[in-house]
This record gives C-alpha cells, structure tokens and sequence, in this order.
C-alpha cells in the first residue's frame, strides 16, 4: 500500500516539473525567440492599452459603437446644465398651465447655465412664438421650441470649413493655463488620423520641459510623429521645423500645442502672433482653435476676444463639459462673438472629443 502511494507522489511531482520546464521556456522557441516574442507581446499590449473600449479601426460596427458612446456622453456631460433648464417645466403639465413665472423662470435658468442675458431673452422670445403659431398644447412641444430656438441660434454663425488647398495645414490650439490644450491637440490629431489624414505635431510649448514629454506621450498613444526641441527654446522654430517635416513627408495637418499664456499678457499674445507668421511664410494656410474649460463660463468670452487680437480664431474647442453646470456658454459665445463651437470634450479617452453638431446639442440641454 504505501509502495503504491510512493510511486503516485513520484508521478505527480514528475508531471509538476514538466508543467514548469514547459511554461519557463516553451520548447519550440529558443532564447532569442522568446525575447523577440516577448518584445512582440509588449508592443500589442501597449496598443491595446492605448485604444477605448468600442473603438476598433477596421470593423464598422466599432465606428457605430463609438458614435453611440459619445451620444450618451455629451448628455451625460450636459446633465447639470439639463437639470437646471428642466427646473421651470418641472411645475407645468400642460401649455395651458404655461404662466408669465414660467417664462421668467426659464429665462433666469438660460442666464444661471451663462448663456447670457441678450441670448435668454431671445430664445426664451422665440419659444413663445413658435407656440402661439403652433398652437401646441403638450409640454414636449414646448420642450422642442426652445431646442429649435437654439439650433437656429447656433446655425446663424458659420463655420470656417477647413482649407482643402495647399498641404500640409497649420492648426495652433491656443488657451489660457489649465484648459487642456494638449489634450485636446491630441484627440483632434487622433480624430483626423482615423477620418483617414497623416498628421504630425509641433512641440511648441518649450516654456516647460513637462509639456514637451506630455505631446510626446499623447504623441505615441495616437500613432503620430511630434517635432520637438529642447526646452527654454524658440517656439517659433519648432512650427518652422514642423511644417518644414510635413512638406518633406506629404503629411496634411500640422497640430501645434502651444504653451498656456495669460491673455491679458501682451509679450505672449506677440510670441503667438510670431509662431503664426511664421507658419504662413512657408507658404501654408493657418488656423487658430481656442481650448475654453466650459467650467469658466462667461469669462471664456473675455478669453477669445483676447486671442482673437492675436490671430485668427476660426472655432473654438470646449472642454471638461462632462463637469460644467454652465454648458450654455456655447450659445453666449456664439451670439456675441461669432465664433462657433467646432469640438466639445466629455472626458478624458481619446475618442472623448467629438465634432459639436447643434441639433444633439439642444437635445441634450432640454
């Protein structure tokens, strides 16, 4: 009996050590094999790493899955601004029941969410008339005239299309400190690639030695090649050596991250107006997008009036809105500047910046 259990404890010990001899080292790869296989692995696991969930490039139903995400998120991220529009509808349940206190109500709610006094008042106005025409008596009718008001609001102002000429395209994402300019410069970089365009981007804020190795962090993570120079140098050298590059390679866009400056400062503002001259004299055409954190909320006006001063500002790109209960700066920036709101940020992912589109806007905020 304790023969028979000797000779099972020998078999198993023996089975044991295979198992370890065989995962150590598969016996199929010698040592250089398992070094390259390994080397092999890390780069999958890092691109891996580095893509959303839902986001896959080749099949199309991973574009549909990512578009959906966005969806909920910007009404997800608009939730508080929603919430505070809602307020005045909370209290009727029927057109009839629609009082001079509503419309009062609503009015402060569009201010309080900073979409301005002379906007409230004209979308608030609007909505008053599309009812009495309509003669609507639900309370989601009521809901879709203010969405409308808004909607025509936003498309008055014309976007700047994009310069189909002369590759590659400059685009310079200015803003104040702390707005997640270089964020943002590459989720744009991220979302052109994959609309199918070769991008590169200009290290220029070379005011910190973080901020280069930041753009070349998100650099890798999108996949794009980033010009840098060493840190304390001229920022205006390195838009030159960028689109110096792009020429070189027949790369289309130019993403240059720019060091966060103060607005009211006028020797940063010039530097700016440097590095964008720069950029033209090599013969390219130049855009300017504005990072505005939405958590500010009338005080970006004051922002892109300022920057406008130095270059052309064609859009604006607003940010942590999945945080601001004042989403209805969009539509105060619109109306008195004339600028429009081109991308709007939800999170942090890569695939979390997405183009602003009026329509999914209104729907979200009423």
């Amino acid at each position: 009996m304790r023969s028979r259990d000797k000779k099972k404890q020998k078999e198993k010990n023996s089975e044991k050590a295979k198992k370890k001899k065989s995962a150590s080292c598969p016996p199929e790869y010698d040592g250089a094999e398992v070094s390259e296989a390994l080397a092999r692995d890390s780069i999958q696991i890092e691109e891996v790493s580095s893509m959303e969930p839902g986001v896959v490039d080749l099949p199309s139903s991973g574009s549909e899955v990512e578009e959906n995400g966005d969806s909920e998120s910007l009404k997800d991220g608009l939730s508080k601004s929603r919430r505070m529009l809602l307020l005045p509808f909370g209290r009727v349940h029927k057109i009839s029941s629609v009082d001079p206190e509503f419309w009062l109500e609503a009015e402060e709610a569009l201010i309080a969410a900073d979409a301005g006094v002379e906007c409230a008042l004209s979308i608030v106005e609007g909505a008053k008339k599309r009812i009495k025409a309509q003669g609507a008596f639900e309370i989601e009718n009521l809901k879709q005239a203010f969405r409308d008001e808004v909607v025509e609001l936003l498309k008055e102002i014309e976007k700047t299309p994009e310069e189909q000429g002369e590759k590659p395209r400059v685009l310079f994402v200015v803003g104040v400190n702390g707005v997640g300019k270089t964020t943002t410069a590459a989720k744009i970089g991220y979302m052109k690639k994959r609309q199918g365009e070769k991008v590169i981007f200009a290290a220029a804020d070379t005011f910190r030695a973080a901020g280069i190795e930041q753009m070349e962090m998100w650099a890798m993570r999108v996949g794009a090649p980033v010009v840098k120079h060493q840190a304390g140098g001229d920022p205006a050298a390195v838009v030159f050596d960028a689109v110096k590059s792009a020429k070189a390679k027949g790369i289309d866009l130019v993403i240059v991250d720019t060091a966060g400056r103060l607005h009211t400062k006028k020797n940063l503002m010039d530097e700016l107006s440097k590095m964008w001259r720069v950029a033209e004299r090599q013969g390219v055409s130049a855009q300017g997008v504005l990072v505005i954190d939405a958590t500010t909320g009338q005080n970006g006006i004051n922002q892109a009036r300022m920057f406008s001063s130095a270059l052309d500002i064609s859009s604006i790109a607003l940010t942590k809105m999945d945080g601001s209960a004042k989403g209805g700066v969009v539509l105060a920036i619109g109306r008195e500047l004339g600028i429009p709101v081109s991308y709007v940020g939800i999170g942090e992912g890569l695939s979390d910046l997405k183009p602003f589109e009026p329509e999914e806007y209104s729907r979200a905020l009423f």
